[in-house]
């Protein structure tokens, strides 16, 4: 029975039986969480750490140290003089943001990526910079956890990338041409299983992983319902600002 489906099946849909059993089998090449990103996570975890270590940890990497330092000195945050140092950064912006600037730095550079898909990926890089953004801004209006709103809203949809990458080695092995149309289809279909076997293999705090894999269907969720019904409200108003014919006002 199994080989009189596989006979008529069509090449879409022996592609997409191929992602799928990929995804079960957690067979999937999924990022690593850069180092840097993942030791400003671990500092911003934990209650004994200082300024002092934070800078320390940046300095070791230039080309991150250098962001930070723009970002420091940008329009956004309007320094009196210019910031000319990490320990006047540290002093300028704090500890809480200065994690935030350098594990969205540091993430961009080292998982944001799909050879070939250069554009793709950076409209959806802009578009979690903006869930982010406005997860915080949701998380303060309610009086919740501001920093695990941000990584919410930042990473909810960390399996994009990866979906995409995969579907278009499978289909370049396949020999199957595939319409844009079907490729964003299987993205945004699957990005939240995907997501999930990242948030597993980082060690993504528990709401934010519960965040990635159901923010799309909150009602579903075992738990941490209220983190995952703020990204899906961040992820809709990230759409309407960036893309406002997807998402009208109404």
């Amino acid at each position: 029975m199994a080989s009189e489906i596989g006979s008529v099946a069509t090449p879409l849909e022996r592609l997409e039986q191929a992602l799928i059993q990929k995804i079960e089998a957690g067979d999937v090449e999924l990022p690593l969480l850069p180092q840097a990103a993942s030791q400003v996570l671990a500092l911003a975890a934990d209650p004994a750490s200082d300024a002092a270590k934070l800078s320390s940890l940046i300095h070791q990497d230039q080309a991150l140290a250098a962001h930070v330092m723009r970002i420091a000195n940008s329009p956004a945050y309007m320094p009196r003089s210019p910031v000319v140092s990490l320990q006047h950064a540290v002093a300028m912006l704090g500890i809480t943001l200065l994690s935030e600037i350098a594990f969205t730095a540091s993430l961009k550079s080292g998982a944001f990526k799909a050879p070939g898909h250069e554009d793709d990926v950076k409209r959806l890089w802009r578009h979690s910079l903006a869930s982010g953004a406005f997860a915080k801004e949701v998380a303060r209006m309610r009086r919740v956890n501001v920093e695990s709103a941000y990584l919410c809203g930042l990473l909810h949809e960390i399996g994009k990338p990866v979906v995409l990458q995969t579907v278009t080695t499978l289909a370049h092995g396949q020999q199957v041409a595939l319409e844009k149309s079907v490729l964003y289809g299987w993205v945004d279909g699957y990005h939240s299983r995907v997501g999930a076997l990242i948030a597993d293999k980082w060690s993504l705090p528990k709401q934010v992983a519960a965040a990635i894999q159901y923010y799309e269907g909150y009602d579903h969720a075992d738990s941490f319902r209220q983190e995952c019904l703020l990204t899906c409200a961040a992820d809709r108003l990230a759409t309407h600002l960036l893309t406002p014919d997807d998402m009208p006002e109404e």
